[in-house]
């Protein structure tokens, strides 16, 4: 029996078949290019989220001390505290800084309300800025840059707790203070009013 070989045919099946491997060469080589674009967002946002998280954990300000004001009527008026730079913390700059103020009976959101390097009362919903002499020696006022510099973040709790200067905070009574800084670093200061105010001289300040 004689077999009859077409070499016709397979012309065409070898054409075909190397279409088929062109084809899977093209469809792998767009996937590795997917994957590869795929990788490199995501690489980027994890190094965003992470560089975020380190920001929330290090930008941020540590209290030195803290002291308070006595006002009329044996109550703690203003409260005072001495900042700084916390360990490894960048820059921070207290013009968008908010101080967070929860008291039995107030919350209140508060700004810096100073431009210079001036002692004010402050409101409901700003506290005063000062620094401390002869530690902001680079003259950028409001801006904590160097682990020398020292500020004075004084908050109006009179006005905060009700806006008369007799409505202070009384013997025992506790506030909690939320530092936040622009990237989202939080310091958390409890405060206990003292025991012992009655007899104590209006502007005597008593340690916290």
């Amino acid at each position: 029996m004689v077999e009859i070989f077409n070499k016709d045919d397979r012309g065409q099946v070898g054409i075909g078949t190397l279409i088929v491997f062109i084809a899977m060469v093209l469809v792998a080589a767009i996937a590795a290019g997917v994957l590869v674009n795929t990788a490199g967002f995501l690489q980027a946002t994890a190094e965003d989220a992470g560089q975020e998280s380190v920001d929330k954990v290090t930008n941020r300000v540590e209290v030195v001390n803290q002291h308070g004001t006595v006002g009329l009527n044996d109550t703690i008026s203003n409260v005072t505290m001495t900042i700084r730079l916390a360990a490894g913390s960048s820059a921070v700059d207290m013009d968008t800084t908010t101080i967070k103020y929860l008291s039995d009976d107030e919350v209140a959101t508060l700004s810096n309300s100073t431009t210079d390097n001036t002692l004010a009362a402050g409101n409901s919903t700003q506290f005063n800025l000062t620094s401390v002499e002869a530690t902001d020696d680079d003259n950028s006022f409001g801006v904590l840059n160097s682990g020398a510099d020292r500020y004075e973040v004084r908050i109006n709790a009179s006005a905060i707790e009700g806006g008369y200067k007799y409505n202070g905070l009384d013997t025992g009574d506790k506030i909690q203070l939320d530092i936040t800084s622009q990237t989202g670093g939080t310091t958390q200061v409890i405060l206990t009013m003292p025991q012992q105010l009655a007899g104590k001289n209006t502007g005597e300040p008593v340690k916290l």
